[in-house]
């Protein structure tokens, strides 16, 4: 299983426009890939409604995770890009 830790880079966070961002991506890939957060049950990278109610803020951690290496990294490198910018 492939994972990484990633900071996340939108200035507003992980709320509705990177969520959606990133949950369209991640419904295109061929694997299924979560997030999480310390403290937090990983949930799929799918549903921009659970990746908002991690309440990820700019600069906290997050958990990508799955099973193919490239999707981990897609979906880790939105996380990481300001997504507002």
């Amino acid at each position: 299983m492939a994972k990484k830790v990633v900071t996340v880079g939108s200035s507003v966070g992980l709320h509705a426009r990177p969520a959606a961002t990133i949950s369209q991506e991640a419904a295109k890939l061929g694997s299924a890939v979560t997030l999480a957060t310390e403290g937090h049950e990983p949930i799929d990278a799918r549903s921009t409604l659970l990746i908002m109610t991690l309440g990820a803020g700019a600069g906290d951690y997050v958990t990508v995770e799955g099973d193919n290496d490239a999707d981990v990294e897609a979906v880790a490198a939105l996380v990481a890009k300001d997504l507002d910018a």
